[in-house]
């Protein structure tokens, strides 16, 4: 991630990705021509194959034995055909991965990555309001995640502020992965092809769900059994008289087993599809294990996929390995030995000790993994963002300080960007405006801000330091006819919501759009003060949005701790015309009626 700001640095990121964009197309069409030739190759092959044979056996002209050429030519054709396809969709893949992110850059990035809909929680103080989910929306471009844990991951540290050791070390994780662009789009790439196969909520049932590991006494007495029959089969062989005895240990051994079939059959059927969603998993940890961290984040992320010292990829290996040669049983020539040899019971209850074993570790495995796509959606936003900051953490009083204020969601050149100041004077901003002028805007930005910090992500300032801060917000409030709700019943509840966050431990940033439009203004006036004076009172900062300039009182009444800002607008040849920046003081003029008679109302 560049460290020096400015036009050069975001045209340093666009030239990097087209440069990688360019590279990949060129693989994946030179991939594409040789699966295209290979094919041929096959067919001619084939062809070849089929002129022989009716040489072979119809003119009986030819010596059977050249048709292993043919044979063993098209063979060898379907491996390296095959080899050559996954090649192909791999580049593919990666061709689409810069694709988007060129998008991005160009703020053309709706509809082409998770737009986080299940997570949307109409409840929820700000998710809605700020537009964290949905076509467009924050998550859609920051989630470079492919898995559901990935994404969920993501979604959670959107949707709750974490602590500022927390924030602090995420942080560090994040400028770390920035530059890492080879790592990023591995872990997006596996992670497309795992996230269509990995069921990682049943695979972390499973594994806590394990039965008691068998004891060590059974497991030796079904090896030494096994032994004892090998041994045996080996004498009979051998002509020696120890038929009897054999007999016995098949006798002995066939009991034991009998005693542990309903056990074997569980295992047998509750494993066959985790392991197969465990052999995905290892794909994504392989990557974890082969980078080398320093920030402490990222090292206890890597630290966490080891089990009794060994990589978690090389553990799910112990158990790939193990249902590999379960397999062998379905084998008809090899089924007779598997049976004198306790074959499945003993490979049963290996894989029973190896899930009550390493069991318990699987949701730690899917966790660190989670983590690490969440920590490289956020680095990759901060990659393709140099002129963003990482926000300072104040573990002092209430704040929210921000020179040159963004929106992400806007692009680069159409954001105008304002100071904004909230601590003890004053704790309250008063904003007062035309309609469209920018006031939504202004409290989405720093709503958003907000969040992103407290997620361990950059914001779009010049530079912002805040403590710790319970958002809550009202900017978007729908009636509901489903349960009859009219839109004021609907937003004094979410008023409730806002004051209600003020009980908790963190001091509450409260964004108040229009605050009690869907009353009169006498009750609005009376209501809304009594609101801001209660927020205040209660130790929290915020801004309220307001067309009634009547509202704009309540910052004079409440001194020092309150203050009036607005927007403003100009009328240019009957356009109007927004420069989108704040201004200390009452707006003194609407527009109103200048917007009705541009749309054609005579007033």
């Amino acid at each position: 991630m560049s460290t020096d700001g400015g036009p050069e640095a975001e045209a340093r990121v666009r030239a990097e990705y087209q440069q990688r964009l360019a590279l990949r197309r060129a693989d994946a069409t030179a991939a594409r021509r040789s699966a295209a030739r290979i094919s041929q190759a096959r067919l001619a092959v084939f062809v070849l194959g089929v002129v022989l044979a009716g040489i072979a056996f119809g003119a009986k002209r030819l010596d059977p034995r050249w048709l292993l050429a043919p044979v063993l030519g098209f063979l060898t054709l379907v491996v390296a055909h095959d080899r050559v396809l996954r090649r192909r969709d791999a580049r593919e893949h990666s061709v689409r991965y810069y694709e988007d992110a060129i998008a991005r850059l160009d703020a053309d990035f709706a509809g082409r990555g998770p737009s986080g809909e299940r997570f949307r929680d109409p409840e929820h103080p700000y998710a809605d309001d700020l537009d964290l989910f949905g076509k467009g929306g924050l998550f859609e471009l920051l989630c470079r995640a492919r898995t559901a844990a990935g994404e969920a991951t993501l979604a959670r540290w959107l949707l709750a502020p974490a602590a500022s050791d927390e924030v602090r070390g995420r942080q560090q994780a994040v400028r770390e992965l920035g530059p890492a662009l080879d790592l990023r789009e591995s872990l997006a790439l596996v992670g497309e092809s795992v996230a269509s196969g990995l069921h990682a909520e049943a695979l972390m049932r499973w594994g806590e769900s394990a039965p008691p590991a068998p004891a060590a006494a059974l497991r030796a007495t079904v090896a030494a059994l096994a032994l004892l029959s090998a041994a045996g089969i080996i004498a009979t062989l051998a002509g020696a008289p120890l038929l009897i005895p054999w007999l016995a240990v098949l006798a002995i051994g066939g009991g034991v087993a009998a005693t542990l079939r309903s056990r074997v059959r569980r295992t047998i059927a509750a494993t066959e599809a985790p392991a197969r969603d465990l052999a995905l998993l290892a794909r994504l940890l392989a990557i974890v294990e082969s980078q080398r961290f320093d920030s402490p984040r990222l090292v206890a992320l890597r630290e966490a996929i080891a089990t009794d010292g060994l990589p978690a990829s090389r553990q799910i290996a112990r158990l790939g390995r193990l249902v590999e040669v379960l397999d062998a049983r379905r084998n008809q020539l090899f089924a007779p030995l598997g049976a004198a040899l306790f074959f499945t019971t003993q490979i049963a209850l290996a894989i029973d000790a190896w899930r009550a074993h390493c069991g318990p570790a699987l949701r730690a495995w899917v966790a660190a993994t989670a983590e690490l796509e969440a920590l490289a959606s956020l680095a990759t936003h901060a990659y393709e963002h140099p002129d963003d900051v990482f926000p300072e953490l104040s573990d002092g009083s209430p704040c929210f300080e921000a020179e040159a204020l963004g929106h992400p969601l806007l692009p680069a050149s159409r954001c105008v960007r304002n100071d904004v100041r909230l601590g003890n004077a004053p704790r309250l901003l008063l904003v007062s405006g035309s309609n469209m002028s920018g006031k939504s805007t202004l409290l989405r930005s720093v709503g958003v801000a907000a969040v992103l910090a407290q997620a361990g992500a950059p914001v779009r300032a010049r530079r912002l330091v805040l403590s710790p801060l319970a958002v809550g917000a009202s900017l978007r409030v729908f009636d509901s006819l489903k349960e009859g709700h009219s839109h004021f019943y609907a937003e004094i509840r979410r008023l409730r919501q806002v004051v209600e966050l003020t009980t908790g431990t963190s001091p509450v940033l409260f964004l108040l759009d229009e605050i009690l439009h869907g009353t009169n203004s006498h009750d609005r006036r009376i209501g809304a003060e009594a609101v801001v004076r209660n927020l205040v009172a209660r130790g929290a900062i915020g801004l309220v949005t307001t067309h009634d300039l009547a509202l704009a009182q309540i910052a004079d009444e409440l001194g020092t701790r309150a203050a009036n800002v607005h927007f403003e607008d100009q009328v240019e040849d009957g356009v109007m015309r927004f420069d989108y920046q704040m201004r200390a003081g009452v707006v003194t003029r609407s527009n109103a009626l200048a917007l009705m008679r541009a749309v054609g109302l005579e007033v």
